[in-house]
């Protein structure tokens, strides 16, 4: 979809914050519990969700050999506890092999310390050794759920900074949300002008706005 990768070009090369995506959303948007690992990383792209279930990751391994290029891989667990899903094996596959440009999830993830040491563009709730297992599940993940997610996450962009991570829904993925981050960009050029060189106080600059006065 050529807007999809519009707002992706715009969003990178002007390197539009989560915090500026989230005020685009209306100060929403965020995935929660999803805090960057290391720090300075600033990455763009269109979500792959993938799942484990009923502490198996076993769909997380499958899942991931489909993962393409540039795409941020969104990880979910369901009825595993507070289990990793991944840990360095399967972060260093998407990452390198499959050219993924970032791992984000709301769960645990192992092997902080080898995530910390070779800089991974990974997002997670924190660290945990205590993984799932390899078993093959014999149902299906619940027919709903996958449902949800197909329709939450296909199509949706992802902005991942030090604030955290900011999910673009589908339904705004359009010429009318770029405008959106043309326009908070313009705003922020003006208000900081306001501030660093005119010196006006932020009430003036936020709340009055009174530079629209003028």
């Amino acid at each position: 979809m050529a807007i999809m990768q519009d707002i992706i070009d715009y969003i990178i090369e002007n390197r539009v914050s989560s915090t500026e995506v989230a005020d685009c959303l209306g100060k929403s948007g965020v995935l929660e519990n999803a805090n960057a690992v290391n720090r300075g990383i600033f990455r763009v792209g269109p979500v792959r969700w993938i799942y484990g279930y009923n502490n198996s990751n076993w769909s997380v391994h499958e899942q991931a050999r489909d993962v393409k290029r540039d795409e941020i891989v969104l990880i979910e667990l369901f009825n595993c506890g507070d289990r990793a899903s991944i840990g360095e094996l399967v972060s260093k596959f998407i990452i390198l092999y499959r050219r993924a440009a970032a791992i984000v999830s709301s769960q645990k993830l192992r092997d902080g310390n080898d995530l910390i040491k070779n800089n991974y563009p990974v997002w997670c709730n924190g660290f945990t050794p205590i993984g799932t297992f390899n078993i093959k599940n014999e149902e299906p993940l619940d027919a709903e759920i996958l449902a949800d997610r197909k329709a939450k996450y296909d199509g949706a962009i992802a902005v991942c900074d030090d604030s955290g991570v900011v999910i673009i829904p589908p339904d705004k993925v359009t010429p009318e949300f770029l405008q959106k981050l043309h326009d908070i960009e313009e705003q922020e050029d003006i208000w900081f002008d306001l501030l660093d060189r005119k010196k006006w106080d932020t009430f003036d600059i936020v709340c009055l706005k009174k530079y629209k006065n003028k």
